[in-house]
């Protein structure tokens, strides 16, 4: 397995003093802008807002405690959105898109290790507050948040993780069926 995907890891502390400045930021939405999508919609958007910027101290009362504890410490943070919608709520855009903003999160993932930078996705956060403070576009959704920066704790040295032969075993159906 190449070492970027071995040592990749969420962690839970972010050096504050590990700023993403503009170049780093526009390399890392490269990677995203460049994931595959379904027919190629490219159905993702990202809010990427840094401290100090007007939009980072927008999002941060709506962080859970539970995230903020080690979030605020990151260099970027990054609301990830996917366009579900055509804009009318009957007429979906993509039935792939929340599939193909993952791909997108999981290739800024990897250019950010290959930057010696961390990310952490979550989900705590007040989706529905959120949302309205942002006000996405007509068809455009909030999924989830990425805490991006240097991390100020080291890889874990044994990490959990299931076997890829769990991985293949049908979920759908018990064994001998």
């Amino acid at each position: 397995m190449h070492p970027l995907l071995a040592g990749r890891f969420s962690p839970y502390a972010f050096d504050p003093a590990g700023a993403v400045d503009d170049a780093a930021r526009e390399v890392l939405l490269e990677a995203a802008r460049w994931a595959p999508s379904a027919g190629n919609s490219q159905p993702w958007g990202f809010l990427a807002t840094r401290p100090g910027e007007v939009d980072h101290k927008r999002i941060l009362p709506y962080l859970a405690p539970s995230s903020a504890r080690w979030a605020t410490d990151a260099g970027l943070l990054v609301v990830a959105l996917t366009r579900r919608h055509s804009g009318d709520p009957t007429i979906q855009y993509s039935e792939f898109a929340d599939y193909d903003l993952g791909q997108a999160v999981a290739h800024l993932s990897v250019q950010a290790q290959a930057m010696g930078l961390a990310v952490h996705q979550f989900r705590a956060f007040d989706l529905d507050a959120l949302t309205e403070e942002l006000r996405p576009a007509p068809g455009w959704a909030v999924v989830s948040m990425l805490a991006v920066g240097r991390p100020a704790e080291a890889p874990p040295v044994v990490r959990q993780r299931r076997t890829v032969a769990d991985l293949c075993t049908a979920p759908w159906a018990e064994p001998g069926d």
